[in-house]
C-alpha cells in the first residue's frame, strides 16, 4: 500500500454530492482528518453504480470506512435492485411471540441487509436501532423493534447476529434512547425530562445486552436528558465516558449523529460541534449535507493527532470477503432469504 494510505483513520466521516466522485471530493479523501464516507439516497442509482462509486473512492483511499443508513422500512437509502426490508417493528407484528421463527427471520434480515451492502463494497450500516418505542416519537416509531425493552434488545441482537455473519459490524443507536421524546432532533433539540433510574430500567437495557455481546459501534442521540445533564448525549462526557464506557463497559467506536442536525446547533458552529463531540468522547464525527462545513471541520482537525485508540475505528471495517453482487443474487442463500422477507410482507400487508 502506498505510504499515503497507511496513515491512521481520521475522525471525520462526510458525504458526497452525487453519484460520481467530484475532483474536490477526491482531494478531501486524502485529508489527514478524513476517516469515512456516508452515502445517502442521492448517491444511489443502482447496485452497479454504487459499486463503481465505492471503487472510485477506494482507488484513492482504500482504507476509508464507507457506511450508509440502511435499517429497513422508512430508513433504507438504496432501493432499486436491493431487497426492500420491513421496518424493525414489522417482525413482531407479523410473527408475534414465536421466538424461534422471530429470531430466525431477524437474523435472516440482518444477514440479507449486510450481505447486499457488502456485495457493493460498503463496510457497515448504522443499524440496528436500539431505541425502545414509547408511543411518543414519530421519528422513531416503527424503527424500534418493540415497546418492550427486553423484546427490543433480543430482536436487535438477533438482527445484529445476522449482520455479523455477513462480516459486518453493528452500530446501536440512539444512545441512551430517543423513543420517549416527541420532537425530531433533525429539526430541533428534544428534551427528555426523565430521571436516570427510569432510563436505566428501560431505555438502556437493549444497549446493555448488545454491549455484553460485543457491540462494535454506538451513536448517541442529539437529545438533552435534563435530569441527568444539560448537554445533548452526543456532546456529554457524562453520557459517553461515565455511563457508556464506564458503567456499561463499552469499548467500541462512538459515532456522533450528524452535526448538521438542529439537535446539535446549541454547541455552536460546525467546527465547535465537532470539537465538542470529540472532546466528549466520540471517536468519529459525521458532517453531512453541508459541503462548506465539511471543509471547515476537516481543516480544523488537520493537526489533531490520530485517535489514541484507533482500533475502535478499525473494528468497524468489514471482516470477511463476500460474494460480489451478481454472484450473491445467484446464490441459494440469498434466494431463500429474499423469499422469506417478501413472504413476510405479503402475508401481513405493506408497512
Amino acid at each position: 500500500m502506498n505510504a499515503k494510505f497507511s496513515k491512521p483513520l481520521g475522525p471525520v466521516m462526510f458525504d458526497l454530492r452525487g453519484t460520481v466522485l467530484l475532483p474536490e471530493e477526491a482531494e478531501q479523501l486524502l485529508h489527514p482528518a478524513a476517516g469515512g464516507i456516508i452515502f445517502f439516497t442521492r448517491n444511489f442509482e443502482s447496485p452497479e453504480q454504487i459499486g463503481e462509486l465505492v471503487k472510485s473512492i477506494r482507488s484513492i483511499r482504500p482504507d476509508l470506512l464507507i457506511a450508509v443508513d440502511h435499517e429497513g422500512g422508512r430508513v433504507q437509502r438504496f432501493r432499486t435492485g436491493f431487497t426492500r426490508l420491513p421496518p424493525a417493528a414489522g417482525f413482531r407484528r407479523r410473527l408475534g411471540d414465536a421466538a424461534e421463527a422471530l429470531a430466525f427471520a431477524l437474523e435472516t434480515a440482518g444477514w440479507l441487509m449486510a450481505a447486499e451492502l457488502r456485495a457493493v463494497g460498503i463496510d457497515f450500516s448504522f443499524a440496528p436501532v436500539l431505541d425502545v418505542d414509547c408511543g411518543i416519537s414519530a421519528i422513531i416509531g416503527d424503527r424500534s423493534f418493540s415497546r418492550d425493552a427486553d423484546e427490543a434488545g433480543q430482536d436487535a441482537w438477533a438482527f445484529a447476529r445476522g449482520m455479523k455473519s455477513a462480516g459486518m459490524a453493528a452500530v446501536g443507536k440512539h444512545f441512551p434512547g430517543h423513543g420517549a421524546v416527541a420532537l425530531d432532533s433533525h429539526l430541533t433539540l428534544p428534551v427528555d425530562t426523565r430521571e436516570y433510574a427510569a432510563l436505566e430500567q428501560k431505555d438502556l437495557l437493549p444497549f446493555q445486552l448488545l454491549i455484553r455481546h460485543g457491540l462494535e459501534g454506538v451513536m448517541p442521540a442529539h437529545v438533552v436528558y435534563s435530569a441527568v445533564d444539560t448537554l445533548p448525549a452526543g456532546f456529554s462526557p457524562y453520557w459517553i465516558d461515565t455511563v457508556l464506557r464506564g458503567k456499561l463497559g463499552f469499548d467500541g467506536c462512538v459515532f456522533s449523529d450528524d452535526l448538521s442536525m438542529e439537535g446539535a446547533a446549541m454547541m455552536g458552529g460546525y467546527v465547535q460541534r465537532a470539537a465538542a463531540a470529540l472532546q466528549a468522547g466520540c471517536d468519529m464525527v459525521l458532517v453531512c449535507n453541508h459541503p462548506e462545513a465539511t471543509v471547515a471541520v476537516l481543516e480544523s482537525l488537520e493537526k489533531r493527532p490520530p485517535p489514541a485508540l484507533g482500533y475502535r475505528l478499525e473494528r468497524m471495517r468489514a471482516t470477511s470477503q463476500v460474494l460480489r453482487w451478481q454472484a450473491l443474487l445467484q446464490s441459494e442463500k440469498h434466494r431463500k432469504a429474499v423469499e422469506m422477507i417478501i413472504g413476510l410482507q405479503e402475508n401481513s400487508g405493506n408497512d
